[in-house]
């Protein structure tokens, strides 16, 4: 596996977001959406038009975790997390990563530490970390799905 972490340099819009997430997407991926007052509550609901604005959200899978956040004007900067190789349209972020699989540690119902509607029984979920390999340093945990 080839880690890669990079960002877009222009912000995107909510049309060029959609259709960057549909690349990204394959099954089984789920995303998490955030607003001021709310988060989503259906993991595995691929986001719409309907959905947005919306203040940052995030789709992972086991191959890479996409990243937005809202900026101004219906515009959202993206960060990309992967182990699928580099992307071209993607600046680079650093240069050369390690990464480390681990379980993600999962509290019971009736701890709020992950919000309403996170997959029941979601042993597939871990986290991965992304290392800098000169520094030893984790810059990025990432969300992904065990293969």
């Amino acid at each position: 596996m080839m880690a890669f972490v990079g960002v877009k340099e222009k912000l995107l819009s909510v049309a060029e977001l959609l259709d960057l997430i549909q690349q990204f997407a394959i099954e089984p991926s789920y995303y998490f959406l955030r607003w001021t007052h709310k988060v989503s509550d259906n993991w595995k609901q691929v986001p719409t038009e309907n959905d947005f604005p919306m203040l940052e959200g995030q789709m992972f899978n086991k191959n890479c975790e996409l990243r937005w956040k809202y900026k101004r004007k219906d515009s959202y900067e993206v960060l990309l997390l992967s182990v699928a190789g580099e992307y071209a349209d993607f600046s680079p972020v650093g240069k050369d990563w390690d990464i480390q699989d681990r379980n993600a540690h999962l509290y019971g119902s009736t701890e709020t530490r992950f919000p309403k509607g996170f997959p029941e029984k979601a042993a597939n979920i871990a986290q991965r970390y992304f290392i800098d390999k000169q520094t030893s340093t984790v810059h990025f945990v990432a969300l992904t799905i065990k293969p």
